[in-house]
């Protein structure tokens, strides 16, 4: 380089500056000086952070050696090892899983399988925020490479759908009218002819004038499945048993055109409210809403064609929507819904007929993965009803599970279907469809623990719908007898008011009657005011006010005219005016 050239410098790694290539140590030296003092304060704080940092990653790769030189080739270490990094943590999660998918030739003799698992699990609880007892239930479901898919899905958000509502609008006219908003659209796939995936909107996709309009829902493509599933006809008589907020009720309502009857119920008030504007919205017109506890409706009514049960769940298939399910989720959580879920399918598959031209279908849905809420729930209400299983009609999805750890399922239960988001991209959904063959309920001559629970539920559920008619029975007397005495106090005054009106009538028919008989007499008129009235004094004219006059001083005079020529001026002024 020639003298007096100039070159870049990157020393420290954090401040790039431009010096002259001398040969004078002393200007170099004079030269750092002078940047010294130029830096203020910010800068010198930034430097100490970056010097801090250094010393920290130095500190974290010799830990981390230390770490793994106490694992030893296999990267496995006790339990108390630390993690500094979560860079480091996915790195050892990503090592385990490698190792367990071949686990013969990669494994350390000394280590069991058992305790790669525990290592492997306690990574995934910590690094996806995960509570210990979920994770181990997600093991026990799917392979470790399986189950590491899985957790990271679910930190994924699912695409943004909308189902076309043909009741108003066609797909494609539904499409370009979004497309000239600036909507980025795709058709959902093969399998649907009314969904659209949206991959980027300038809009709110939930407030342009198309969906003020009814022209399409916002809904997810797994909660579509169920509905295809029970594949509602026309004229048919159909129970949505839990329907808020109405996106399978209105899907229903448009595969029916609009016809036959359509009962949305659902057992919280307050959600019915979004069902009913959605109805609205949408334009369904067959459809009524009623708000009962879903294990008591075939108390209710019954004999529908077809019944649709998306049964409340844990939501473990939907946790990239809500991700407090990671942590507040436990086992009895699910098998608490689990219960429930047993009673609303059993007074489902007793709400249809199987004498009608459908058959009597019951489709079962979940918006859950869990084996306890779906195979298990299913497989007891074949041992409880006279129904079966057959296949759903829809075309893509995984086989249910005939077994899970000591549970044996039904050979038919490959006919249900599963989804799951790191497999087909939808939320977490399953999905199977029963038809009832006889309308008798069989008896069990040797009853279950779990049996005897149930029964003794849905006992106390018929005393609880009975005893809230009897409530609604007494209300409605009492309401009938106020208004009966209300009607009774109202016919007695109107009563009197005519018997009033017809003596009135009387007395003025006899005067009459009187007066032509005998002749009117002369009116005679009677005294204003009790006191006689005192006339006045007449005064001739001219005479009082000559009085007064008298009466008055000069000055009172003066007073007197000067008011009167203030009043004819204002008088003219106002005259001007006009």
């Amino acid at each position: 380089m020639t003298k007096g050239a100039k070159a870049f410098s990157d020393k420290d790694n954090s401040w790039i500056r431009l010096k002259k290539d001398t040969k004078d140590g002393e200007e170099e030296e004079e030269e750092s000086e002078m940047e010294e003092e130029e830096k203020n304060d910010f800068e010198l704080e930034a430097e100490e952070e970056e010097k801090n940092r250094v010393l920290v990653e130095k500190e974290a790769k010799e830990n981390l050696e230390e770490d793994l030189n106490k694992e030893g080739t296999m990267g496995l270490g006790g339990q108390s090892e630390a993690v500094h990094d979560l860079n480091e943590m996915k790195e050892r999660i990503q090592d385990l899983v490698n190792i367990l998918s071949d686990f013969r030739r990669k494994r350390d003799p000394a280590i069991s399988r058992e305790e790669y698992m525990n290592r492997l699990r306690s990574y995934c609880a910590k690094f996806y925020c995960y509570n210990e007892e979920l994770i181990e239930y997600f093991f026990d479901m799917f392979s470790p490479k399986e189950c590491l898919e899985w957790l990271e899905a679910n930190e994924n958000d699912r695409p943004l759908v909308i189902r076309t509502n043909t009741l108003k609008t066609r797909r494609r006219d539904l499409a370009q009218a979004l497309i000239n908003r600036g909507v980025n659209l795709d058709p959902l796939g093969e399998w649907s002819r009314i969904g659209l995936k949206i991959y980027d909107t300038p809009v709110p996709i939930g407030a342009t004038p198309e969906y003020l309009a009814g022209h399409y829902m916002l809904q997810s493509a797994s909660s579509m499945l169920p509905v295809m599933a029970l594949n509602p006809q026309p004229n048919e008589r159909i129970l949505d048993m839990c329907c808020a907020p109405g996106g399978k009720t209105t899907h229903i309502a448009q595969l029916m055109k609009n016809t036959g009857v359509l009962v949305a119920n659902d057992l919280k008030k307050e959600r019915l409210v979004a069902t009913v504007a959605n109805l609205h919205r949408l334009g369904v017109t067959n459809a009524i809403v009623t708000n009962y506890n879903g294990c008591r409706f075939p108390d209710v009514m019954g004999g529908f064609d077809r019944v649709l049960l998306d049964a409340p769940c844990s939501g473990l298939g939907v946790i990239s929507r809500d991700t407090s399910v990671k942590l507040n989720r436990t086992i009895k959580n699910i098998q608490a819904n689990a219960f429930v879920q047993k009673l609303l399918l059993l007074a489902a598959i007793d709400s249809v007929d199987a004498n009608a031209k459908a058959g009597g279908v019951v489709v079962y849905s979940t918006c859950s993965i869990s084996v306890y809420e779906n195979e298990a729930v299913v497989n007891y209400a074949l041992r409880k009803r006279h129904v079966k299983l057959v296949d759903t009609g829809l075309s893509f999805g995984t086989p249910g599970f005939t077994s899970f750890r000591t549970y044996k399922f039904h050979p038919a239960m490959t006919m249900t279907r599963r989804y799951y988001p790191h497999v087909h991209n939808t939320d977490g959904f399953f999905v199977a469809k029963l038809v009832k063959y006889d309308n008798v309920i069989p008896v069990d001559k040797e009853k279950s623990e779990e049996d005897l629970a149930i029964e003794k539920a849905l006992e106390e559920n018929r005393k609880a719908a009975e005893e809230r008619e009897e409530v609604i029975a007494g209300k409605k007397e009492a309401g009938k007898e106020k208004s009966g005495k209300k009607e009774k106090s109202g016919k007695k005054e109107v009563g009197k008011k005519e018997a009033g009106k017809k003596e009135a009538g009387k007395e003025k028919s006899g005067k009459k009657e009187g007066e032509k008989r005998f002749g009117k007499k002369p009116r005679q008129d009677k005294p204003k005011h009790n006191k006689p009235r005192q006339e006045k004094p007449k005064q001739e004219k001219g005479t009082e006010g000559a009085a007064n006059a008298k009466e008055m001083t000069p000055k009172e005079e003066r007073k007197m005219v000067r008011n009167k020529k203030d009043g004819k001026k204002r008088f003219m002024m106002k005259q001007k005016k006009e």
